[in-house]
């Protein structure tokens, strides 16, 4: 195996405080199943999971309760025995209601996974390979959701020559993939190697931030001798290095082009949670039903790394971290940069909740938006080399014709952009904003000629 040093680094981006000192060092630890589970249908990108049980009926752990609606959709599995309490809606971490199952544990966890292993998975057909990574409900962990068994059935004109494990965590105060990096390497890499046959991909790249040398370490001594296409490649302390494209960049010089997807340069990035899931998935039957979680920020008394099941209260993780310390100010789903602010500990967990932030006044600054200055601070950060501060007057004249125009759609949201803004302008809210108005109006034109 070669270590290597990324050759490329994307331009703009932003160096936050990362305050990963606060987690980095706290191993992963188990968390008791909470008396309710609220299990949200909608937890992926693409169509809500349509249930397959009803309110008292009793259900099994690792039971399908909700099947994939569509293609672009996930199926979700019972985490534990118990009974549907009700379905109906129900918070999401995203801010908007979608359909939810409640389930009460009996306490019992009693486990009847459909999914047999498949320990012989280099004598298995990717195809079925492939089928069950859908089967078990797997979705992109690193934020995005996005169905993972459509991104390894990539059309046959595609063909994927790279398989990047994406281990960047470049978001401030999370650390669940570094433990995982730290505390299950080989199983990473046999994740990776899974992928890779899949895919038929010929080359495997752990991709890992300099500023986590233990997991750049751990990652080499675990490195499987037989995996003679695998290389570990360190990447520049830089946000947002976890973005798919740009950590195509970073590790292989390969630009993807705008609109396009990582398969249009022969790429796959898999993110390090979703690698592991997939191990778990192939080698023990084990749908998605529980994932890594960091709970820090100064207003949580003992912050950790956690491995929570899907459907947990945001309440319970605080109290497993001696509840909130000090004044609390604001609570954040995710990173600081990409997070969403909550409304409420209510709301619970899904497959894509890697962190849980709660944060003091000193950490929490009020800012009025001001009219933009044409400092140009924007431009030199967003990392999709867009024009941010012209794309934020366009949509605040209401010009989304122009907005779309000027390529608002390639915005991922980073945050960069307004991190840098000394005028305090909501650019980030602008373009979301914005990119709903235009899918809204590609919906309702219906599908494109051809």
């Amino acid at each position: 195996m070669k270590r290597l040093y990324a050759p490329f680094n994307f331009r703009g981006g932003v160096s936050p405080t990362y305050h990963k000192e606060t987690t980095c060092n706290s191993p992963l630890r188990e968390l008791p199943l909470p008396p309710l589970l609220t299990i949200s249908m909608s937890q992926h990108l693409g169509a809500p999971a349509k249930p397959l049980v009803s309110p008292d009926d009793t259900v099994v752990g690792g039971q399908m309760i909700a099947a994939a609606a569509g293609m672009i959709s996930a199926a979700i599995h019972a985490p534990t025995s118990g009974r549907v309490v009700s379905i109906g809606d129900a918070a999401t971490p995203l801010g908007r209601p979608a359909p939810a199952m409640v389930i009460e544990p009996d306490g019992n966890h009693t486990w009847q996974s459909p999914l047999p292993p498949i320990t012989n998975w280099r004598e298995v057909a990717p195809r079925t390979l492939a089928e069950r990574v859908g089967a078990a409900g797997i979705v992109g962990m690193g934020g995005a959701g996005f169905p993972t068994h459509v991104k390894l059935s990539p059309p046959a004109d595609k063909p994927i020559d790279t398989l990047i494990i994406n281990g960047a965590e470049c978001e401030p105060y999370l650390s669940g993939d570094n433990r995982i990096l730290l505390e299950h390497s080989a199983a990473v890499w046999e994740g990776a190697a899974i992928i890779a046959h899949i895919l038929k991909a010929t080359n495997i790249y752990v991709a890992i931030e300099d500023n986590k040398p233990d997991a750049v370490r751990a990652m080499e001594q675990a490195i499987p001798a037989d995996l003679a296409n695998a290389s570990l490649c360190v990447l520049k302390t830089s946000f947002p290095q976890g973005s798919e494209k740009h950590q195509i960049f970073s590790v292989t010089g390969r630009t993807v082009p705008a609109g396009g997807l990582p398969m249009d340069v022969g790429c796959v990035v898999e993110n390090v949670a979703t690698t592991y899931a997939i191990r778990d998935a192939v080698i023990n039957g084990q749908p998605l039903v529980t994932r890594s979680i960091t709970v820090s920020g100064d207003a949580v008394a003992a912050p950790a790394n956690l491995i929570a099941h899907i459907g947990t209260p945001f309440s319970y993780l605080v109290e497993a971290c001696g509840g909130v310390s000090g004044t609390l100010t604001k609570v954040v789903s995710g990173g600081t940069m990409m997070g969403f602010a909550q409304a409420s500990l209510d709301v619970t967990m899904t497959k894509t909740s890697s962190g849980l932030l709660l944060l003091s006044p000193s950490q929490v600054k009020q800012f009025t938006s001001q009219a933009c200055i044409s400092c140009g601070r924007c431009l030199n950060a967003c990392p999709m080399r867009l024009m941010p501060a012209e794309l934020s007057q366009y949509i605040e004249s209401e010009d989304i014709a122009n907005a779309e125009a000027s390529f608002v759609m390639d915005c991922f949201e980073c945050g960069s952009c307004a991190f840098v803004c000394p005028a305090h302008r909501p650019l980030v809210q602008h373009m979301r904003r914005a990119k709903a108005i235009i899918m809204a109006q590609r919906r309702a034109a219906g599908p494109r000629p051809g």
